[in-house]
């Protein structure tokens, strides 16, 4: 199967595309590397794949090929550009598309929103726009767990009202969706959202929380606590993420099993298993072999008390369950921070 991944030197994505090429699959990755973070750790993730650039600032547009993978390939691309993208896609005739692209960041989502509305709303327009006119087998799209919002039931269901969002990346990752249905039923794209809850691994962002705590620890610093540490997520580690992926990615929706004959589906991908906020910094301070010092904060715009995923729909349609507990999760993670391989660790 040929199948293109967008955002593919993100956390997920990356991760998503070395898989699938271990698997066989012919992957052409695309991201267009923006400096939101750290970019040397988007080119090490993409060396994971056998990219092996010799800059960090290579061009637009040209097709890279991988040293490990011989079904792999690389191009740097936004979303945005419209025309780019119609070039790629009628070139290569994709069996299957995964979009992973978006402007990340609640809280950046609250001070910069232009930026998230170019992205994240004309780059999704710009896929399915593609994939009107090239025709694929399934589109398979990030969502969040951010829009359940301010949604007071737990554990949160695919079936529950998600119209309170708290930020505008939350807005725009419901908006996705309803884009998506709308195209599912116009033109007969299947599509399934993937509402992502909270992610975190080796190669995870550095401007999640695993990161920000294991840095604050390393060097000495004070980590912030939200919320006076009263919080509850549902951190999933990023193999139970990318293998959920693909087991959606292979059981495309069925015409006759979808509401009302329109081919468009969602799930949660969560560990189903929430921790709280306190828990889980001291398993990270007790897998890195020292105490952070803490800062108690009052909730941040855009924050919500807590995520809690219902995977039943997830188990029942498609076979697959979470597996990694949280303490080998982290105990990954923290292996992984303290290697040669982190390239924000000097």
């Amino acid at each position: 199967m040929k199948i293109l991944v967008t955002g593919a030197a993100g956390f997920i994505g990356s991760k998503l595309m070395h898989d699938l090429s271990k698997r066989g699959d012919t992957v052409c990755g695309i991201d267009n590397i923006n400096d939101y973070y750290d970019i040397r750790l988007k080119y090490a993730r993409l060396r994971e794949c056998g990219f092996l650039f010799e800059n960090q600032d290579i061009p637009f547009g040209t097709k890279y090929s991988s040293n490990k993978f011989p079904t792999c390939f690389f191009i740097r691309m936004d979303v945005a550009n419209k025309e780019e993208l119609d070039w790629l896609f009628a070139q290569e005739h994709f069996d299957l598309v995964v979009h992973l692209a978006a402007q990340a960041g609640v809280r950046y989502s609250i001070t910069n929103p232009y930026i998230f509305m170019q992205s994240n709303m004309n780059g999704f327009l710009n896929i399915l726009e593609a994939c009107r006119w090239n025709p694929v087998k399934q589109l398979v799209f990030a969502s969040s767990s951010s829009v359940y919002g301010l949604n007071e039931k737990v554990p949160y269901s695919e079936e529950d009202k998600v119209d309170t969002p708290v930020s505008i990346y939350a807005a725009s990752k419901r908006s996705n969706e309803l884009m998506a249905h709308s195209y599912s039923k116009l033109y007969g794209i299947p599509t399934t959202g993937i509402r992502y809850f909270t992610v975190y691994g080796p190669w995870g962002r550095p401007d999640m929380s695993p990161m920000l705590f294991a840095d604050a620890i390393r060097n000495g610093k004070p980590i912030k606590v939200f919320n006076n540490g009263l919080m509850i997520r549902d951190f999933t580690y990023i193999d139970d993420i990318v293998e959920g992926t693909i087991h959606i990615m292979d059981n495309p929706p069925l015409l006759e099993k979808c509401p009302n004959r329109v081919a468009f589906r969602l799930y949660n991908i969560g560990c189903g298993h929430p921790v709280k906020l306190m828990d889980f910094i001291r398993e990270i301070e007790t897998t890195y072999g020292r105490e952070a010092t803490k800062v108690f904060l009052p909730m941040q715009p855009g924050d919500v008390y807590q995520t809690y995923a219902d995977t039943a729909k997830l188990k029942t349609e498609i076979g697959y369950c979470p597996k990694w507990s949280l303490h080998e999760g982290i105990t990954e993670f923290i292996n992984w921070y303290k290697s040669s391989k982190n390239p924000l660790v000097d």
